[in-house]
C-alpha cells in the first residue's frame, strides 16, 4: 500500500542517490559534468552573454536543467540529508517501521 511514508522514503532515498554522485567519476564521464573543460584559447574567442547565467533562457534543455538540479542538490542538502538520515534510522531502530 502506498503511504505518505513511503513516498517520503523514496524521497529521501532519491534525494541521497543524487547527493552521493561522483562528479568526477561519474557525472563527467557521461557528459553531465557542471564544469566545463577548459580552453587554453578561450580568451581569444569568449563572447560575453548579458543574461547573467552564461546562456540565454530560452535555450535551457531539460539536460542543462538536470545538471544544475543535481549540482544543487548536491551543494545545498549535503548537511540537512545527514539529519535527515539521522533521524530516519533512530525512527526505524525505535519503532521499527
Amino acid at each position: 500500500m502506498l503511504s505518505i511514508g513511503t513516498i517520503l522514503y523514496v524521497s529521501l532515498l532519491l534525494i541521497n542517490a543524487m547527493a552521493v554522485l561522483s562528479e568526477d567519476r561519474f557525472l563527467a564521464r557521461i557528459g553531465w559534468s557542471s564544469t566545463q573543460p577548459q580552453n587554453p584559447n578561450a580568451g581569444f574567442q569568449q563572447h560575453y552573454d548579458q543574461s547573467g547565467y552564461g546562456y540565454a533562457q530560452q535555450d535551457v534543455g531539460v539536460k542543462v536543467r538536470i545538471i544544475n538540479l543535481i549540482s544543487a542538490v548536491r551543494t545545498l542538502m549535503r548537511i540537512p540529508l545527514i539529519g535527515l538520515n539521522l533521524v530516519v534510522i533512530v525512527y526505524e531502530l525505535v519503532l521499527g517501521g
